[in-house]
């Protein structure tokens, strides 16, 4: 380990910590949709967001092509729309959406409440580009 890593626990590091109540989140407005939460500590290497999606709401099929997310269905129901197999979401799916793979997301009658977690992107940074010079 080098001088600049920090160890787990050591003095000045993030220590573990509740972040946030679910329950608590989505009860605040029942009626509040896209992101109730996201992760924004500094230093952290997931993002992760609570999202709710109104009855009969959908997010459209679409392909990740970079990272692998992990959703935790909190509340309510809905469908799982791979266009070959959809699948049934209830409170306590644990769902795999590994990256290049087509997904989507259908919210049943009550709506559709869950949790994303996935590494985060590194930020956008200004830099030059390609290099143009020809002289060699």
């Amino acid at each position: 380990m080098t001088e600049a890593e920090t160890p787990p626990g050591a003095a000045g590091a993030p220590g573990p910590r509740v972040l946030a109540d679910t329950e608590s989140l989505m009860a605040a407005d029942s009626t509040a949709t896209g992101a109730l939460w996201r992760l924004a500590e500094p230093g952290r290497q997931l993002d992760a967001n609570l999202i709710r999606v109104p009855p009969g709401g959908r997010i459209a099929t679409h392909t990740e092509p970079d990272l692998d997310v992990l959703v935790l269905v909190v509340a309510g129901d809905g469908t799982l729309a791979p266009e070959a197999d959809p699948q049934p979401l209830a409170p306590g799916s644990l769902v795999w959406l590994p990256h290049g793979s087509a997904r989507g997301l259908v919210a049943g009658d009550g709506g559709l409440s869950y949790v994303t977690v996935h590494r985060r992107r590194p930020g956008m940074r200004i830099g030059t580009g390609p290099s143009t010079d020809t002289s060699t």
